[in-house]
C-alpha cells in the first residue's frame, strides 16, 4: 500500500489561479494544515517519500515528516511535478470559462487535447507511469511504507493508473489540500 498526500495551500490557491508548473509557495494557512495533517497522521508509519520538485509540495513534505522517528527520507523525483497547463496557468476560476481549452480537462476530461503548450493526459501518464513502475512498485513489492507529495491532477493520475480508473471518472479521488489518501 501507498499513501498520496496533496500539497498544502497557496495564495493561488484561494485566487482559485490554475497553477501547473508555476511554483507557488505555500502560505502561512498552507504551512499550518501540513502542520495539522502531520498531527493528525502522525500514526502512520511511512519508510521512504517520494516528493515533487515544486516549492509547495517540498514544504508540505518537509512539514508532514518533520518530527518523524526514525525521519524519513525524502526523494525528490521530477516526474511528480504537476500537470503543465501551458498559456492558462495563473488564469482565475478556469471552471467558469467554458470557451477555455482547460476547461474540460476539469469539466469533462475524456475530451481534453492539450493546447497551448499544456500537457496531455498521454503526457502525464506516460511520465507518472514511468515513476509508478520504475520507483513505487518496486517499493511496494519491498513492503515499503511509502509517502508520495504532490498535486492534484498529478496525484490523480498515479492513483487513477494504480487503480485501472478511466479519464472519463480523471478526478473522481481529487484530494483537498493536505488531504492524505491511502491506496491499496
Amino acid at each position: 500500500m501507498f499513501y498520496i498526500l496533496r500539497h498544502g495551500r497557496t495564495d493561488w490557491n484561494e485566487e482559485h489561479r490554475l497553477q501547473g508548473e508555476v511554483d507557488i509557495p505555500l502560505n502561512e494557512t498552507g504551512r499550518q494544515m501540513a502542520y495539522d495533517a502531520a498531527e493528525k497522521y502522525k500514526d502512520i508509519d511511512f519508510d521512504i517519500c517520494y516528493c515533487s520538485p515544486l516549492k509547495r509540495a517540498q514544504e508540505t513534505a518537509r512539514i508532514f515528516l518533520a518530527d518523524r522517528n526514525p525521519a524519513v527520507e525524502i526523494i525528490t523525483d521530477n516526474r511528480l511535478h504537476e500537470m503543465c497547463f501551458g498559456d492558462y496557468e495563473g488564469v482565475k476560476n478556469i471552471r467558469q470559462k467554458p470557451e477555455c481549452p482547460v476547461y474540460l480537462l476539469f469539466e469533462e476530461p475524456e475530451k481534453y487535447v492539450a493546447k497551448d503548450g499544456a500537457e496531455s493526459f498521454e503526457e502525464l501518464y506516460h511520465r507518472t507511469g514511468e515513476f509508478i513502475e520504475q520507483v513505487l512498485r518496486p517499493q511496494l513489492e519491498a513492503s515499503k511504507n511509502v509517502l508520495v507529495v504532490g498535486h492534484g491532477a498529478m496525484n490523480c493520475s498515479i492513483v487513477n493508473q494504480f487503480r485501472g480508473t478511466p479519464i472519463k471518472d480523471f478526478w473522481k479521488d481529487m484530494q483537498g489540500n493536505c488531504e492524505l489518501l491511502r491506496v491499496e
